[in-house]
């Protein structure tokens, strides 16, 4: 229940429900006040539609931390952090102990032993799973936790806007550029979307753990919720970005007319699926001696190069091969959706097309999760730690939300300590004024929002996606900047929905993945460039780091 004053203070907020939000939040309420905001319900988010699994090394008599950093960095093309990818493998396996101390409950084999699978890009098997919905067991088990916990205040239906920080209040107005390396996050203000008002949140510490941004794309996988608002709303403050050129599209969404974003799982592969063309050939090993099992990026590439060249509108993954009773036991989302929907996958080939899946770039952080503005952080797909490089290795992306929520939780608890002990108490809630609206007045064309988000979503699709060009890059971004003209004007004519919100942070974010598109020269991880096709070493090694100008 949110209180009847606009004003709001604690400790730490955190923004976002996913499995990186709820680790903060659970963590740091031991030692801090909590306030959670989510723009839907407490269980929906991307976490919720992680089928696959989370890695980590679980069997040391066939797996070791060395070969989990080796598949890592294989798989990010040269952009991974090695000091990274050493520290989320090796809090792995206590990272997977944790979740199972908050009642998460992942599959066993008859020995009583974690059942792991293996999944592409994975040299061995590493994938702790719940059947194929673990996202959903790992969301629900914590969500639980975060619930109950007397010093965590949830609020849903409440979607954040924009940071609040020293610089945003010394300009007064809130519409000028960010401040310099002294700047501070203050709080955050956020659309109470039940009673239509917008909540000051005055905060020690903020941590964004907003998912990633699917929707910006025509096809995805994401659900509804994925419009990159942590992303942008660190962007507006002033906070690094990095490698959002590199995004991920999943090789296997289910085709289907009534279904845009169904996920055909990574663990289908792994078990054995076979890519067939619709002339019935298995062709992946034209394209990589992996085949099946090769990096995400490879096959979404396999899978574009074989629809162009045939004009078909999707290949099939082919399981019918296996045993039936295999599929409807280690598969059974999957299967019962599939049925549904008039597919057998266990006597049918599955249609599948690629489609965006996952943002390995976002809001640049340290080892902390500490962002480049002090008192923000950021955890979970929103966050680039280094981790994944030019492309992420399936399984990794919940191992890291689980390490990085952890640290994250521990560097805002120390924060909020130090202002304790600095300022003499909690978060000021005279440094965080109202929300003012100005002259704005109610909204007279919905259909200008409607028609500016297809148009990005559209755009993105044809111009920035899985196979890129300078021409058509520039071309997106001429048309984008003249839409990010026009959103700024009705944001601040009209009083805030939860559309104009989010339009305006698509908005922002695809101009993101244009301009860190067109400033790498070279093909590297899921950037592919038809007029840079080569790997440039000498020049490609290194993050493409964006920051808004400061005033």
């Amino acid at each position: 229940m949110i209180s009847d004053s606009n004003q709001l203070a604690s400790e730490i907020v955190v923004l976002g429900s996913g499995i990186g939000g709820l680790c903060v939040a659970l963590q740091a309420a031991e030692y801090a006040t909590v306030t959670l905001l989510t723009k839907r319900g407490l269980t929906e988010s991307n976490t919720v539609w992680a089928q696959g699994g989370i890695a980590a090394v679980l069997d040391p008599r066939h797996d070791t931390f060395d070969q989990h950093l080796d598949d890592t960095l294989v798989a990010g093309a040269g952009l991974c952090r090695r000091d990274t990818v050493e520290l989320v493998v090796r809090e792995g396996p206590a990272a997977i102990d944790w979740l199972v101390a908050q009642g998460v409950h992942f599959d066993r084999d008859g020995h009583g032993l974690m059942h792991l699978t293996r999944e592409g890009g994975h040299s061995t098997r590493r994938v702790a799973h719940h059947a194929d919905n673990t996202g959903e067991s790992i969301e629900q088990a914590v969500a639980a936790r975060v619930r109950a916990h007397p010093n965590i205040r949830v609020f849903e239906h409440c979607q954040a806007i924009d940071l609040i920080t020293r610089a945003r209040l010394a300009r007064g107005t809130g519409r000028g550029t960010p401040g310099g390396r002294h700047d501070r996050v203050l709080g955050v203000y956020a659309l109470d979307i039940a009673n239509n008002r917008v909540l000051a949140v005055a905060a020690n510490a903020v941590v964004l753990a907003t998912g990633g941004a699917g929707k910006v794309y025509l096809y995805t996988t994401n659900p509804d919720v994925a419009t990159g608002d942590g992303v942008a709303m660190a962007w507006r403050a002033g906070a690094r970005v990095a490698n959002m050129e590199f995004f991920q599209f999943h090789p296997t969404c289910l085709y289907h007319a009534t279904e845009k974003n169904f996920l055909i799982s990574e663990a289908l592969r792994g078990e054995g699926g076979i890519l067939r063309n619709r002339r019935g050939e298995a062709f992946m090993i034209r394209y990589d001696p992996r085949k099946e099992l090769a990096p995400r990026d490879v096959v979404a590439r396999a899978i574009d190069a074989e629809l162009k060249s045939s004009g078909d509108d999707c290949v099939f993954l082919d399981m019918t091969h296996l045993p039936a009773e295999f599929l409807e036991a280690h598969f059974p989302t999957i299967h019962a959706r599939c049925l549904e929907l008039g597919i057998d996958m266990r006597t049918q080939p599955i249609p599948v097309v690629p489609a965006a899946h996952y943002q390995c770039g976002g809001v640049l952080v340290n080892h902390l999760g500490q962002t480049s503005l002090n008192g923000l952080f950021a955890v979970g797909e929103v966050s680039c730690t280094g981790l994944h490089g030019a492309n992420r290795l399936a399984s990794n992306s919940l191992l890291e939300a689980v390490v990085f929520g952890k640290r994250a939780a521990a560097a805002a608890v120390e924060l909020t300590r130090e202002r304790r002990r600095d300022e003499g108490g909690g978060p000021d809630l005279l440094r965080v004024p109202e929300w003012d609206t100005g002259a704005a007045g109610d909204p007279d064309e919905q259909v200008v929002v409607t028609q500016s988000w297809d148009e990005i979503r559209r755009l993105m699709w044809n111009y920035v996606g899985i196979v890129r060009s300078n021409r058509r890059l520039l071309r997106a971004q001429r048309r984008l900047q003249l839409i990010e003209q026009e959103v700024r004007e009705d944001y601040w004519r009209f009083l805030l929905t939860p559309d104009l919100i989010e339009l305006r942070n698509i908005t922002a974010v695809a101009l993101l993945i244009v301009e860190s598109a067109l400033a790498r020269r070279e093909s590297r991880g899921l950037h592919y460039s038809t007029d840079y096709p080569d790997l440039d070493d000498e020049m490609g090694l290194h993050d493409t780091v964006l920051q808004r100008p400061a005033s």
